[in-house]
Parts: structure tokens; sequence; C-alpha cells
């Protein structure tokens, strides 16, 4: 915009029309044509056509996509945090997007630490009370994920040697047991908070697993470039479900059998990896002779294979929990230990720290006790922490299942288990849990008195609606409870815990105090 500069092509009448558009009698400059042609000067004299003498994309100012920095995969609520709540599975709600530039107060009180509590250790002699942490306590935290892993910040920062998680795969239905109908923007701005946070909390030398299939496999692997940085991604991973062969499924198309797991480091240039081999022998062994394959002996001519790359080459059949639980425990989805293990082993030593926020039906956690590994796992689902709990108490036993024979499993190791302290998730429980109109009713009376309803509600209009409510149908009853209270209050922050109205007790308090280390 130099004012010389300007001059001299507006007393040129041919850059003065190719550059200038004059409107109502004013010259407007176009900035971006003058600095395309200056930019691309150097072969302008010598080719035939104004674009480069190569082929790639280009954006609207006709840049090559390759070489703009400020390329980045863009999606409706971009800028927003999208909390994702879920409590109960067959209980969907509304989502609300919290936008980081328009409400930066919420988003900051959203993703302010939150008070842990009804805290127990579970080992090998039974359940006791605990009232502090220390760094060799496993954890198991029950509530939402995005608000369990800004808690993690302050003491798990820069900590975390390796993250596996399995999230909800957008498939549009409710096999997995989450909230798995996201279209695709939502399902993106669902993983961007979370995946940043993880950025965080990852070590130096740390990596990132995410498993996922064909429904959002293409979209994360631009959003992981965008979040961990192109440079630091490592790894596409096939993860096969299924030895299949021929058409033995009802679908006229091809038979989709396999995952997608997704590597990435924290740094190209630190991260830790453990090579590591396996012999002909136990190759052959731990393929799953119990079901068709396709002819694999060609892979068989050598005495030594590498790990992860025979992650790509069989697929163990997928254990079930049977001994662990009961066999109406297994869950649809549920990972190999095997294939957990041989994650684990890649980036950790004994008493790294492993993250798992999709907690499932807790393999990684089994897994990480059994190799001794410390972990965190997250889960908000009560059937999936049911599960989960009794399944690592197992563990502890020394159950015989999964990887407990090859790596000598014969019990031992101990737990945390906490969960957030509900503030108008109390709310929203008894909203789910209520069996009729008049205690729906009840609960608007008791709402409407509540200091925590959306902001964007007057007291006076709850009250004065009342017939109104009493009329609507019970599933709307409930949708509109749930859209009364304000979503950004469902768990009592670190902040207010010793406010006298919350009754955090003397235990939690100082196991809080423990864990953000105050």
């Amino acid at each position: 915009m130099n004012k010389e500069l300007l001059h001299i092509l507006l007393s040129n009448p041919k850059l003065k029309n190719n550059f200038f558009t004059d409107v109502d009698g004013v010259l407007v400059f176009d900035k971006n044509k003058f600095t395309w042609t200056i930019e691309n000067k150097e072969f302008l004299p010598d080719s035939y056509t104004r674009f480069k003498q190569k082929i790639g994309l280009i954006d609207s100012n006709e840049r090559f996509i390759s070489s703009n920095n400020d390329v980045v995969l863009s999606f409706p609520y971009k800028n927003c945090v999208l909390e994702g709540g879920q409590t109960k599975e067959d209980q969907k709600r509304s989502e609300i997007f919290f936008n980081e530039t328009l409400a930066p107060e919420d988003v900051d009180c959203l993703l302010a630490p939150k008070v842990f509590t009804n805290i127990k250790k579970y080992t090998k002699a039974g359940e006791e009370k605990v009232s502090s942490i220390s760094e060799n306590d496993n954890l198991m935290i029950k509530g939402n994920n995005l608000l369990i892993l800004s808690s993690m910040l302050k003491k798990y920062s820069g900590k975390v040697k390796l993250i596996y998680i399995d999230p909800p795969y957008n498939t549009g239905s409710d096999d997995f047991r989450y909230n798995d109908s996201f279209n695709h923007s939502t399902w993106l701005t669902f993983m961007k908070t979370r995946l940043e946070l993880c950025k965080k909390l990852l070590s130096k030398e740390g990596a990132i697993y995410i498993q996922v299939d064909y429904h959002e496999s293409h979209y994360l692997k631009v959003l992981c470039d965008e979040i961990f940085g192109v440079e630091n991604f490592q790894r596409e991973i096939i993860w096969r479900i299924g030895w299949l062969s021929g058409y033995k499924t009802k679908e006229n198309n091809w038979i989709r059998n396999h995952d997608t797991i997704l590597y990435y480091s924290k740094s190209n240039q630190e991260v830790k990896f453990n090579k590591k081999y396996i012999d002909k022998k136990d190759f052959k062994e731990n393929a799953d002779s119990s079901v068709e394959r396709y002819p694999i002996e060609d892979v068989w001519n050598s005495s030594e294979y590498d790990v992860l790359n025979s992650i790509a080459i069989t697929s163990f059949a997928k254990e079930t929990v049977s001994k662990q639980l009961n066999s109406d425990d297994v869950v649809k989805g549920q990972k190999s230990e095997k294939l957990i293990k041989r994650i684990v082993e890649a980036h950790t030593e004994p008493n790294d720290l492993v993250l798992d926020f999709f907690g499932g039906s807790g393999t990684t956690a089994a897994v990480c006790m059994k190799l001794n590994r410390k972990f965190i796992i997250c889960e908000q689902l009560d059937v999936q922490l049911d599960i989960m709990s009794r399944r690592l108490r197992n563990v502890i036993q020394g159950d015989g299942c999964g990887i407990s024979n090859s790596v000598n499993w014969t019990g031992g190791g101990s737990f945390v288990y906490c969960e957030l302290k509900d503030l108008n998730q109390t709310y929203i429980k008894q909203i789910q849990n209520a069996g009729s109109d008049p205690q729906l009713i009840e609960l608007y009376n008791k709402i409407s008195k509540s200091k925590f309803i959306n902001s964007k509600v007057k007291p006076s209009n709850i009250e004065s609606n009342v017939s109104d409510f009493e009329s609507l149908s019970t599933e709307s009853k409930r949708k509109l409870l749930i859209q009364l209270l304000d979503l950004n209050m469902l768990y009592v922050n670190y902040s207010d815990i010793d406010d006298e109205e919350y009754q955090v007790s003397a235990g939690d308090k100082s196991f809080n105090r423990s864990f953000y280390g105050d």
C-alpha cells in the first residue's frame, strides 16, 4: 500500500486497468492479483500460461496449496468446543457448541478443573478408601472425557508416553453404545478439542494411536495433520477385523473387514519406538486357526517379523472377556489384548503412563496392568464402567485371559476409581430416571428455582408457563427440562471446592488437593 508504488501503478494505463476497479468513481486496488503477479514473475516471460509448469491444487487466489501455510481443514463449528455428554445409552441430548471467540468465558468455565468424588482404591485385598494420589497410582475416572482431559493438564502435561483411543466411529448407528450418529462437522468438532488436549498431555517422545473406520478416517487424517503436524504423521496401520473370503454378506459389495489406526508422534525427532520381533513359530501359533483366512504362507519365509508390520498381515480373533466377566458382558467393538500389547510395548517401558479416554470394556487398562504400565482410563456410561471395574478387579486377581499366559501374569496391581462431582448432572440423571409425569413436573419446579439454569432462559418465564409444560408429552418434558439447564455447569469446578453449598467432604478435598498439587 506504499503511496509511491500506487502512484506508479496508476500512472500506467495498462497496469491501472489490470489491477484497479472503478466502483462509483473510487478506484479499488486488487492487492491479491498484484501480489500473485509479483510472486510469480520468475516464470511469466517464458510461459504460455499464467500457471506454473506443474500440477497441483490452488486456492481462490490461484496460489498453490502446498506452499500456503494457511490451508487447513475447515468445517462448521470448527472454532467451537463440543462437550459431547452422554450418561445413558438410550438418552441422547441436543449438544451445545461453545464458540471459542464469541463465548470465551463459557469455554473457560466448561474446561476449568473439576472436583473428583466417590474415591476408592481396588487392590488384591479388596476395596479401600483413599484421600490422596501417588505418582504410581492407576486411575479409572467416570465423567465426560473432555472435562477429564482438561482437568488432567496441571498434573499430567508432558507426562503421557502413549495415548490409544477407539472413539465413536460415526457410523450412524449405536453399535458402540455411544452417541455414534454425529455428522462429519460435529464429529470433527467433538474430536478436535480432545486431540488438542492430547497434544499437551503427550511427552516429547510420546505417541498417539487413533482407531477408526472408513466413515471418518480420511477427515481425521487431515485434522490430525493440522493438530500434530504433517511431519509427525508416522503410519497408517490396517487392522484386519476378520478373515473372510467370498461374498458372505447381504450387501452386494466388497467385504469390509478392517479398521484404520492412525499413528502420530508428538515430535518426529524425539519419538520413541521400541522395535520388537516375534519368531516364525510364535507367529504361526498366534494366527487363529479357527477362522477362515487368506493364504499367508508366503510371508512365513523369514525367522523374524516386525511386530507392528504384522498387525497389517494377520488379525487375531477377538478375545471375549468371558473368563473375566459374564458372557452377557461381551462388548461389541472390543479390541484384542494382543493388538494393544503390541502398541504399548512399541512406545513404553515399565511404569510409563498410558491414557485411553474412550475406555469401553477396559482392554487398554487390562493390558497395561499385565505389562506393569501405569494407566488412566476414562468412561461416562455406567454400564461400561461396571464392566471395566469388574474386569480389572479380575485382572488383579490373576485372570487367565488375553495376554495373561504369554506374559506370565499371576495377578497384582491396583487402581483408583473416582468420578467428577455432579452439579447440574444431578438433575440430568433425575430427568432420565424419572418414571412419571408428576416426577418431571416436580423437577420442573425445582429447576425453576435453581441458580444454574440456561442464561438464555428467564426464571419468571419458567414459573408462568408451568401449565404449558404439564400439557407436553413425557418425552418432550424430558427434552425441555434438559434444555433449561446450563450444560456448562454439569460438574463442580475445583475453584468452588470450599463452597459449603457443594458439600465436598474432607476426604474428597484432601484427594483433590493432592491431585492438583495444592
